[in-house]
């Protein structure tokens, strides 16, 4: 495979872009190797999902688009970016809060450290920001030994 992958899509701040750029990363992952309905396609799929509704739900209007950037560095990490023109950051919410929504940022960092990865929020040049989580791709950490935590006689 390539050593450095590429893959972008822009779509309307629309509850329906959600769906689609679902699709988009599955299609995009299983042209890159990963097969569909594995584990770590499905963890990335819910990932992306709950990101993207993020960018539907908590820009107010103020951003008509969000990007999804997908990056494979030398088969050994993916960078998922989805990126808004809305200002504010995510907020973390207390564990203690009892609301039906606003619990995508937890859900994200939680399957993120799941997978191995890391999530990190930054502005863009044009007053937005990404949020962007890398993660190792799974080919690579299955193609690592897994030690043994049974100690032979």
């Amino acid at each position: 495979m390539a050593d450095h992958l590429e893959a972008s899509v822009t779509l309307p701040s629309d509850p329906a872009s959600v769906s689609a750029a679902r699709a988009f990363v599955a299609d995009t992952l299983g042209e890159w190797g990963l097969p569909p309905g594995s584990e770590a396609a499905d963890s990335i799929r819910l990932i992306v999902s709950e990101l993207t509704t993020n960018a539907v739900q908590h820009t107010f209007g103020q951003s008509p688009t969000f990007t999804v950037d997908l990056r494979l560095h030398h088969d050994e990490q993916l960078s998922i970016g989805v990126t808004d023109s809305h200002p504010r950051f995510p907020k973390r919410l207390p564990a203690a809060v009892q609301q039906d929504n606003g619990r995508g940022m937890v859900i994200i960092r939680w399957l993120t450290s799941e997978c191995g990865g890391r999530l990190r929020v930054r502005p863009t040049g044009e007053g937005g920001k990404t949020v962007l989580i890398e993660l190792p791709w799974p080919s690579a950490v299955t193609a690592r030994p897994v030690p043994s935590a049974r100690q032979e006689p």
